[in-house]
């Protein structure tokens, strides 16, 4: 997506930090800490809509048409694998592209003033045409979220540095070396994508493509409905699936929202294809002994041994062994 980032006096970026005060009851030294101010400007922004797009990917400039009404752009590109020889870099284990996209300034800004340049930089992950991926969630799974307490979530989400679930990352990397992929389907906002880039590496989590929600401010309350519907993040997931058809998957995901009954839908659709589900048992309501009726029964839709119950990511280390 392109955008720009809303004037500091703007009225739109006033009212919506005044909500969000509201809510979370915050004072003047939340506003002012670091934190926010970084999480609050991944949300206060202007999109660029109806922009020509043009991507800079390893000395080519290439045409992606104009920005729609969201500022989303898509552009497919065929690359020669001589190409991409040349232009890939390695990364743990793997290897990715980098690119950048751009609009001109216009004569639409602020104020009867033309805004400046914009520009948008990506990473292009390159796959094997087979091997093992893992779908993994992010809250709650690799990063502690509490997403079943909403003021934990937004204080979380807002004010708080992330910080990782113990384990996961030493647990992912190992699995990466062994050859593995990593897809991350979220219903974290994408407005937090860079947060989150920033904090995978910060953490030591393997890269892999972000899959996150499509959020709004004007949709709802500030950040009040993050979880995504249950349909939209098994039709991602799906597709992931479509997209490398001869690869092998492993979904890993918590016991807290409804991670057991997406990927088990999946697993049951695509049983050659699903090697197994991993579920992070999180504390808190509903009790364990309701958790685990629930599982149990979510578990007998599946071959014997595919669900994995965990508490603690070194009970994870044994589910890949090779790519």
């Amino acid at each position: 997506m392109i955008s720009r980032p809303l004037p500091l006096k703007s009225h739109r970026r006033t009212l919506a930090v005044g909500v969000i005060k509201r809510l979370l009851e915050l004072d003047e030294t939340h506003l002012q800490s670091a934190v926010f101010q970084r999480r609050a400007d991944a949300f206060l922004f202007q999109r660029v809509a109806g922009e020509r797009v043009t991507i800079s990917l390893g000395g080519r400039q290439i045409d992606a048409g104009q920005s729609d009404r969201v500022g989303h752009f898509q552009q497919s590109i065929d690359l020669e694998e001589a190409e991409v020889d040349a232009l890939a870099e390695a990364s743990g284990g793997g290897r990715r592209l980098r690119y950048e996209a751009a609009v001109a300034a216009d004569h639409d800004g602020f104020d009867g003033q033309s805004p400046p340049p914009v520009s948008s930089a990506g990473l292009i992950h390159i796959i094997a045409e087979e091997g093992m991926s893992v779908i993994s969630d992010i809250d709650d799974t690799v990063k502690v979220t509490n997403v079943a307490n909403r003021r934990e979530l937004l204080a979380n989400t807002l004010l708080r540095d992330f910080y990782a679930v113990p384990g996961m990352a030493d647990v992912y990397r190992r699995w990466q070396d062994a050859g593995t992929a990593f897809h991350y389907v979220s219903s974290s906002p994408w407005q937090l994508a860079s947060c989150l880039g920033r904090f995978f590496h910060d953490a030591g989590l393997p890269a892999g493509s972000m899959h996150l929600k499509l959020f709004r401010l004007k949709d709802s309350t500030p950040l009040g409905r993050l979880p995504s519907r249950k349909r939209s993040k098994r039709r991602i997931i799906e597709q992931i699936m479509a997209d490398f058809p001869r690869r092998k998957f492993l979904l890993v995901g918590d016991s807290g929202e409804r991670d057991p009954e997406v990927y088990t839908a999946v697993a049951s659709h695509h049983p050659d294809r699903v090697a197994g589900v991993a579920i992070r048992h999180v504390e808190g309501k509903p009790s364990w002994e309701k958790v685990r009726t629930r599982l149990d029964r979510l578990g007998r839709r599946l071959p014997a041994g595919r669900l994995h119950v965990f508490t603690e990511a070194v009970e994870l280390a044994s589910l890949v062994t090779g790519g």
